[in-house]
C-alpha cells in the first residue's frame, strides 16, 4: 500500500515531491514531482512498515510525556523538596518511568 509515511521515510516531501490521491479504489501517486526516480510500491511498503515500527517503539516516550506533571508543577515540587528535604519530584519521575518502561 502506498502511504505518505512510507514516502516520507524514503526522504520525499508531501506536496513537494509527490501528491497522493484516493478515489475510493486505494491510494495512488497522483503526481510525482521529485527529480529522483519514483520508488516501487514494494519499496514504499517496506519503508512504511519501518516508519510504523519506529513509531511503535516510541510509545513509551509518548505515554511518559502525557503522564508527567506540567513543568510548572514539577518546578513547584522541586522547590518544596529543596525546602523540606523531600522526594516528591523524584518519586513522581520514578513512578512515571516505572509505569512506562523503555
Amino acid at each position: 500500500m502506498i502511504t505518505s509515511d512510507g514516502l516520507e521515510k524514503l526522504g520525499f516531501t508531501p506536496n513537494v515531491d509527490f501528491v497522493l490521491q484516493d478515489d475510493g479504489d486505494g491510494v495512488y501517486i497522483k503526481e510525482w514531482n521529485s527529480a529522483l526516480p519514483q520508488p516501487s510500491e514494494d519499496r514504499i511498503n517496506i519503508a512504511s512498515l519501518e516508519a510504523q515500527s519506529e513509531y511503535d517503539a516510541q510509545a513509551y516516550a509518548r505515554a511518559r510525556a502525557e503522564a508527567y506533571a506540567q513543568i510548572a508543577d514539577q518546578l513547584d515540587m522541586q522547590y518544596w523538596d529543596s525546602v523540606n528535604g523531600g522526594r516528591t519530584w523524584l518519586d513522581h519521575i520514578e513512578a512515571v518511568k516505572e509505569a512506562y518502561p523503555k
